[in-house]
């Protein structure tokens, strides 16, 4: 699995199922649909090629946060809901859920995250609820948990402007802002990096089941 299919896959439901069994399947699959505030850095140089659709086939090791601000599964809100995925490219993920939240959104989180974040949830070595915490001012973005530390800042264009990136080839990619890393760094059982002046990105989710 390439990083391509690896962000595809987190809006894949949104495509809809095929004919026959899966057609089947689907018609037994909550319907659900969200909107989420990304904000990510990774090991890759400026700009990262996974999210052009050309990717990598060096070590992609990253932190993506992910804030739910809107959706539903099955009748359940979605909103509000905050966890970061720690990840090794094709390899495997730890999925940090803010300790914030309520125990009905807990549970709603277990049920998106197999749908909306499928291959996150398939290589994942656990799901933790612990801290989160997220500041963001107009230049630099921080956020942390245990585990993993980032503070990513802006990437100035021309006349200092932003550098906005459309039209790239996944639901994840909306809105897609250039960040640099500062910081970024994971400690975990069997893992430990530390990169600087590395890819970071903000960027929108939107997508939803057939």
């Amino acid at each position: 699995m390439n990083r391509r299919d690896f962000n595809l896959s987190l809006g894949a439901a949104a495509v809809g199922a095929a004919l026959g069994g899966q057609a089947v399947l689907a018609a037994a699959t909550p319907a659900w649909s969200l909107e989420a505030d990304i904000a990510e850095c990774c090991s890759c140089a400026i700009p990262c090629p996974c999210n052009f659709g050309r990717p990598t086939e060096k070590m992609c090791e990253g932190n993506r946060l992910i804030r739910i601000t809107q959706g539903r599964v099955d009748g359940a809100a979605l909103a509000g809901i905050d966890f970061l995925v720690s990840f090794s490219m094709r390899k495997w993920t730890r999925i940090y859920v803010s300790d914030a939240l309520g125990e009905a959104q807990y549970a709603a989180f277990e049920r998106i995250l197999p749908l909306a974040f499928t291959k996150f949830a398939e290589i994942s070595r656990g799901v933790e609820r612990v801290r989160l915490s997220v500041t963001r001012d107009a230049q630099t973005i921080r956020f942390a948990t245990p585990a993993s530390r980032v503070e990513m800042k802006l990437v100035a264009g021309l006349d200092g402007a932003p550098i906005r990136i459309t039209g790239l080839p996944s639901p994840v990619f909306h809105d897609y802002v250039q960040y640099e890393s500062v910081v970024h760094e994971h400690v975990s059982d069997g893992a430990r990096w530390s990169h600087s002046g590395t890819n970071g990105f903000t960027s929108r989710m939107i997508a939803k089941s057939a």
